[in-house]
């Protein structure tokens, strides 16, 4: 099936830490874009749900962001590496920090493609 939103994605696996309250999960991202990004874990939350992101870029930059899970698809643990899309789609409510090198980062995957 065809992709139906016009969004740039990038194929990124960026470390981040995720939690309602705190950033304490450890998880990766799967793809990035300018509103929001592509968590996969086992450990989802319920659409609707905010959730707070420590998102670790290259060169070792911090970013940190509220997000609003859209979408999940929950996957058995043991299949979580042969699924494509395990885990929660993410956009991005507001930054709280690293907003400009998060737009840096973003703008050199732009440039790059």
């Amino acid at each position: 099936m065809a992709e139906k939103r016009d969004i740039r994605r990038h194929k990124k696996r960026l470390s981040l830490r995720f939690g309602t309250d705190s950033p304490s999960r450890l998880a990766f991202t799967e793809d990035v874009s300018d509103h929001g990004l592509f968590i996969k874990t086992t450990n989802l939350c319920t659409p609707g749900t905010r959730i707070q992101i420590e998102l670790t870029l290259p060169g070792d930059d911090s970013v940190f962001l509220e997000g609003m899970v859209r979408w999940t698809k929950k996957v058995p643990p043991q299949m979580i590496h042969l699924v494509k899309k395990s885990g929660m789609g993410i956009k991005i409510m507001k930054f709280i920090a690293g907003e400009e090198a998060y737009r840096h980062f973003l703008a050199e995957l732009h440039e790059k493609s």
